[in-house]
């Protein structure tokens, strides 16, 4: 009677369903704000390079595209490092842009200002950062 219980099948005489797990979209793709502000940053960075050739900025300023591209390459991989250098970024060139408003009334500094305002709210969501590594 115990050997017949251990070699019947199932009652209904189906095999056991296992759970197929869902199939997730890459890690990066659930976030796309991520994707927006690592191509802000690389464009902010390849605008940089463009002033600086031109002489409207100083030699100083290159050092600024190293960062934004090693930021925005890094947020790329959702490093943890890269959030944080592109957490800074994002708010100092919000704070930048903002107070160039506020000097010249420019209406492209405010909404460049207020752009990064939301990237710098997006980046600081907690479920942004849970997914770092």
């Amino acid at each position: 009677m115990i050997a017949d219980l251990k070699t019947k099948s199932s009652r209904t005489g189906r095999a056991p369903v296992h759970a197929t797990p869902k199939s997730q979209r890459p890690l990066l793709l659930q976030f796309p704000g991520l994707v927006a502000i690592c191509l802000y940053m690389l464009l902010l960075a390849g605008t940089t390079v463009v002033y600086v050739v031109g002489h409207h900025m100083e030699m100083l300023y290159l050092v600024f595209p190293v960062l934004f591209i090693a930021g925005a390459l890094g947020l790329l991989l959702l490093l943890r490092w890269a959030w944080a250098l592109a957490l800074a970024a994002v708010a100092l060139a919000s704070a930048t842009f903002l107070f160039d408003y506020f000097r010249g009334h420019s209406f492209a500094s405010l909404m460049q200002g207020l752009l990064n305002l939301i990237f710098f709210l997006y980046l600081v969501r907690t479920d942004v950062r849970e997914k770092l590594k």
